[in-house]
């Protein structure tokens, strides 16, 4: 109560202060004539050749999440809504369009396949055509596509994976793997006719289908085991032990899958991944937690690194090649905690997700590094309630309901695990603790799992060809954009100089130049 106490506190001295800058109409005026240059300044496209690609995605990352974060981070700072997230700086903005080929509200896997692979797909689904369905094993041969990560890996760029999610979930595993079903983690979660009918569980699909990744970081250790093998990390707990029942040790099969004289390095410890020579290391792989890793927020310091460390490290190991990397960085538990109703365990997932953004932007050049930002789909989250300006994103409205006259926060869910009744009314928010990290924000419709969202997400973009990333598109256009944009995958015929379209402002000096010849 104490926490309830002290965010009211605030809530009452932080709302409606308007700062005194923002009252002279200059101010507006002069902030508006800079953003005006700034737009300006993009008519001088960036048509470099993208040596690096990094592919940020929140998964669950709508546009009320972005929002949102951007008011957490800006008030974590002292700051608040006119704060800027690192993804706010990135100039170029587009919509993607998330349906599955099967769903109007599309699932993570299909969504991956799409902005990974460059082709829809029905729910459920990984790295095949909309040709497959889910659960049947027997539709999926013949029906494989690659994504982006290959096509930089035929073109001799490095490449990596980072999540925080387990590395076999819906969206990394879109990058490497083949299968008619998202939750085939291991064999030990298939079923018999999957299994007899020659299909690979996803963990196995990566260690064999993509040998060569040269950085894989995030969580799900016990897919890579024997059933009832002990974890490292959790050796006393039974739910943490192996899954597979073919008895392979996959983190061994990795090792051993490696070229003569290349160093390979397994680390499932924080201090171990950032003990590392990386001049030394060919290949690195990192498994943190059994599952998924945890929230930022639960996070031990001590053992899992964060986001941020693992990208950093995943950045300086791909930087050694010199055909340059394609990296996959996915903030997986923005998803997770809106699931669970926690908005506030998701948000501080959002903010750790653009920190990560913020580092990679240090450790690269825009010059010739293209970084997308987006999401896979939306979550039904919103806030609102007319708050005051600097109103505590995480509390109450300036009112009551004008129906039951009970308080209710700023943040609320569509539907999901946040619906109680108390003695058959609406719960009285003012008597819990709703600042908690674990508090479930209210829903209007009670489920045990809250839901996805159907709008667009946002696509942002900063690089060369960044500017290819405009307007509504399909999500399936994005590596295509990308791929387009660093002369890998199939469509390379502008890839030599001469076939680079001209930038717009010199096309009239190039007319006239060709009337004087």
């Amino acid at each position: 109560m104490k926490a309830l106490f002290v965010l009211l506190l605030a809530q009452l001295c932080s709302a409606s202060v308007v700062p005194e800058r923002e009252k002279n109409p200059e101010y507006w005026r002069r902030q508006a004539q800079e953003t005006l240059q700034n737009a300006l300044r993009l008519q001088h496209l960036n048509q470099n050749v993208a040596k690096n690609l990094i592919l940020f995605l929140g998964d669950g990352m709508g546009v009320s999440t972005v929002t949102a974060a951007r008011i957490l981070k800006g008030q974590m700072h002292g700051q608040g809504e006119e704060s800027l997230l690192e993804m706010d700086k990135f100039p170029f903005v587009a919509l993607a369009k998330t349906y599955n080929t099967n769903a109007q509200v599309p699932d993570s896997a299909g969504t991956a396949t799409a902005y990974l692979c460059g082709v829809k797909a029905n729910e459920g689904t990984l790295g095949v055509s909309a040709g497959v369905t889910r659960d049947r094993c027997n539709t999926t041969k013949g029906q494989e596509v690659t994504s982006i990560l290959r096509w930089a890996k035929e073109a001799g760029k490095a490449v990596g994976i980072v999540t925080t999610t387990r590395v076999t979930h819906a969206t990394p595993s879109a990058a490497y793997a083949h299968s008619a079903n998202r939750d085939w983690y291991s064999d030990g979660e298939m079923p018999p006719d999957a299994l007899e009918g020659g299909c690979k569980d996803i963990a196995r699909q990566l260690v064999e289908n993509i040998p060569d990744i040269e950085v894989i970081l995030g969580g799900g250790r016990k897919y890579m085991y024997p059933r009832n093998v002990s974890d490292v990390e959790y050796p006393h707990e039974e739910k943490q032990r192996g899954t597979r029942l073919d008895g392979r040790n996959l983190v061994q099969a990795w090792q051993e899958a490696k070229p003569r004289g290349k160093v390979a390095e397994y680390v499932w410890h924080r201090r171990g991944l950032l003990a590392l020579n990386l001049t030394r290391v060919d290949f690195l792989l990192g498994l943190f937690e059994p599952g998924d890793m945890m929230y930022e927020l639960d996070r031990n310091n001590d053992t899992d690194p964060s986001l941020s460390e693992m990208v950093s490290v995943a950045i300086r190991m791909l930087q050694k090649n010199p055909r340059g990397f394609f990296l996959l960085v996915e903030g997986g538990r923005i998803d997770h905690g809106h699931h669970e109703g926690k908005a506030k365990q998701a948000l501080h997932e959002a903010v750790e997700l653009d920190r990560a953004i913020g580092l990679a932007t240090r450790l690269t050049s825009t010059q010739d590094t293209l970084s997308v930002v987006t999401a896979d789909h939306s979550h039904v989250f919103t806030f609102g309630g007319y708050t005051p300006r600097g109103n505590p994103i995480f509390g109450l409205a300036p009112m009551q309901s004008d129906v039951d006259r009970k308080p209710f926060t700023s943040i609320l869910y569509g539907n999901g695990p946040g619906y109680k009744i108390v003695a058959g009314e609406r719960e009285n928010v003012s008597a819990v603790d709703f600042a908690h990290a674990d508090y479930q924000a209210q829903s209007a419709v009670p489920l045990r799992q809250e839901t996805h969202g159907g709008e667009d997400v946002a696509v942002f973009a900063r690089g060369p060809m960044a500017h290819l990333l405009h307007g509504v598109h399909e999500q399936n256009y994005i590596p295509h954009a990308m791929a387009y944009a660093a002369c890998i995958g199939s469509n390379r015929g502008h890839c030599n100089a001469a076939a680079r379209p001209a930038t717009p402002l010199l096309l009239p000096f190039l007319g006239l130049l060709l009337l004087l010849c």
